[in-house]
């Protein structure tokens, strides 16, 4: 009997000097393994939102895609710099509003972003090591946009920024200004990470993109009226512009009497995308602590 409480102590003993041993093995593969960033790319759908889409309705997304670089400083904090495109879109004629269908404007435009914003990991990452594969995150940053919404007119594409739909530009209005062509954007990021191997991880990502721009979808403020689009003195008809500013004269007489409300001024467009990507580690090893 003294003899088989010896034999257990000692299995137990060695038991324990296994585990320690492993514990501390593991322990130092940690310390060892660096995860330097990430690069990768993305693809998914983009939704606008503003003065056309004012609902904030996800009911006819667009195609987007970008590329990133992620810089980790340690387990949890990271700066990525990201650039994306994003075709947006949207139309009067979606709407369930009698009076937003009459309207009957609509747009589309290419939007090519450059950012660079800071990450936070709620969870350990360690790319290899099977109790840190996975991670949510959200992200915080500031970017540049450039954006030309346009329209089609009788099968013909028109960008609507540089003939000034709203009288930007024209003798009846020489303070109102042309819009610009470039916005600020401030990204904001909700996703989960999951580690494949130690050399890829595969992601998806949702990006909401306050902007300083109320003309995305080239709607803003007030119509400005038959006085703004003076006839072609070679043909004597009205410019394109004239029929591309109210096309509310498709469903009968036109609405776009000089100050009546177009667009909402007092709210920024905005815009979101939803990717899933993958991801490639870069990483390298250090020494342990002795």
């Amino acid at each position: 009997m003294h003899i088989r409480k010896q034999l257990m102590k000692k299995i137990a003993f060695l038991f324990c000097i296994i585990c320690f041993s492993t514990m501390q093995t593991q322990a130092q593969m940690l310390e060892s393994f660096v995860h330097k960033g990430e690069v990768g790319a993305s693809i998914g759908l983009g939704s606008y939102f503003g003065d056309i889409n004012n609902t904030a309705s996800l009911a006819r997304p667009k195609f987007s895609a970008g590329v990133f670089y992620r810089k980790q400083f340690n387990n949890y904090v990271g700066l990525k710099v990201a650039g994306s495109y994003s075709f947006l879109g949207y139309s009067d004629s979606y709407s369930k509003n009698p009076v937003q269908r009459l309207r009957n404007l609509s747009f589309n435009t290419d939007v090519w972003e450059l950012s660079v914003s800071g990450d936070f990991n709620f969870f350990k990452f360690y790319p290899g090591f099977e109790e840190y594969k996975y991670t949510p995150y959200v992200s915080l940053g500031i970017g540049v946009i450039n954006y030309d919404p346009y329209a089609y007119l009788a099968g013909e594409k028109y960008f609507l920024r540089s003939l000034g739909t709203e009288g930007q530009g024209s003798a009846a209005y020489p303070n109102l200004k042309q819009y610009g062509a470039v916005a600020v954007v401030m990204p904001l990021g909700f996703g989960i990470k999951y580690n494949i191997n130690h050399k890829f991880n595969v992601f998806g990502e949702i990006t909401y993109r306050f902007t300083t721009t109320d003309y995305l979808d080239d709607v803003s403020g007030l119509y400005a009226g038959a006085d703004a689009f003076p006839l072609d003195p070679n043909t004597g008809f009205p410019p394109p512009v004239f029929f591309l500013q109210d096309r509310s004269y498709e469903y009968g007489n036109g609405i776009g009497i000089k100050g009546r409300q177009r667009g909402n001024s007092k709210q920024k467009d905005a815009f979101a995308t939803f990717q899933i990507g993958v991801s490639i580690n870069i990483q390298s090893y250090r020494c342990p602590t002795y």
